[in-house]
C-alpha cells in the first residue's frame, strides 16, 4: 500500500467519524427542540365540579382560573379526554370563578366544547387535540384583554362612593357596578351597567328584601333580583325556582 493511499484512506475514515458525529448531534438537538416543544404545552390548572351523563352523552364541568384563549382550552380538553378514553360522546364547560354549577340559564359558562364523531365533523371544523380528536368549541365570554378594559372603567358617578365590586356579564358584554353612598341616609344601593364605551346603559336603585337571612335586591317589578356575596353578584329570574341564570366573581 503505497503512503498516499494510506493517507486517502485515513482522510476516508475521518471524513465518515466526522458525518457520524454531526448526525448524533444534530439528533440530539432535534430532540432537545422537539422535548422543549413537548415541555411548553403546560396544562393549566383546572377542576372537575361536575359529571352528568346521559344515554348519548357526557358532559364535564370545568372551573378554570382565568380567561383563557383557545388553545389552552383545547389543552384542557384533550387532557380529559385522553383521561375518559372510554367515554364516547363527551362534552366540556368552562365555568370562570364565580360562575354556578346548576343554574337556570342555558349558557351560564364561559365556554364549551364536545367531541365530534367522524360522521359529524365538517370542513370548517379545523380545530383537533393534541391526538388529533376533532372537537367545536365556542367561546361565550369575552377574552382577557375585553374584559380588563371593561373592569378598568371608572364613571364619575362612582367617585367618592363605596364600590362591592365590579363584575363582568360576559353576555350582555357589560360591567355591573353596584355602589353606596357613604353619605346616605337611606343606606341605599345603586346598580349601573356600562357597556364598552363606557356609556351608562342601566342605571336601578334596587329595593332590599330579606329571606331566610338572604338580602335579595329586587331590581324590577317582575320580581328579578340579585345577591352579593362573598364577592360574587348572582342574577336570579323571578320564576328562575331559586337558581341564578347567571353568577359573576368580582374583577374576573
Amino acid at each position: 500500500m503505497g503512503l498516499f493511499e494510506a493517507k486517502g484512506k485515513g482522510r476516508k475514515v475521518k471524513g465518515m467519524t466526522r458525518l457520524i458525529r454531526n448526525v448524533l448531534v444534530c439528533s440530539l438537538v432535534m430532540g432537545l427542540a422537539f422535548f422543549c416543544s413537548k415541555k411548553q404545552q403546560t396544562i393549566p390548572h383546572y377542576a372537575i365540579s361536575k359529571i352528568f351523563k346521559t344515554d348519548t352523552l357526557t358532559t364535564i364541568d370545568v372551573h378554570i382560573g382565568s380567561r383563557l384563549p383557545v388553545a389552552q382550552l383545547v389543552l384542557i380538553a384533550g387532557k380529559l379526554r385522553a383521561d375518559s378514553a372510554k367515554i364516547t360522546n363527551l362534552a366540556i364547560h368552562y365555568l370562570l370563578p364565580g360562575n354556578a354549577d346548576i343554574t337556570a340559564g342555558d349558557h351560564s359558562f364561559y365556554a364549551a366544547v364536545r367531541y365530534l364523531k367522524d360522521n359529524e365533523v365538517k370542513q370548517t371544523d379545523s380545530l383537533k387535540d393534541d391526538n388529533g380528536n376533532a372537537v367545536r368549541l365556542t367561546v361565550f365570554g369575552l377574552d382577557s384583554a375585553k374584559a380588563r378594559a371593561l373592569l378598568a372603567l371608572q364613571p364619575d358617578v362612582i367617585t367618592g362612593k363605596n364600590v362591592l365590586g365590579k363584575f363582568v356579564d360576559d353576555y350582555a358584554k357589560t360591567v355591573i357596578i353596584p355602589f353606596k353612598d357613604p353619605t346616605d341616609k337611606k343606606d341605599e344601593l345603586f346598580v349601573i351597567e356600562l357597556n364598552a364605551m363606557g356609556s351608562i346603559v342601566s342605571s336601578t336603585v334596587p329595593q332590599k328584601e330579606v329571606e331566610d337571612g338572604v338580602e335579595k335586591w329586587l331590581v324590577d317589578k317582575n320580581g328579578d333580583y340579585i345577591t352579593i356575596k362573598d364577592s360574587v353578584l348572582a342574577q336570579y329570574s323571578s320564576n328562575g325556582l331559586g337558581l341564578p341564570f347567571n353568577s359573576i366573581k368580582s374583577g374576573k
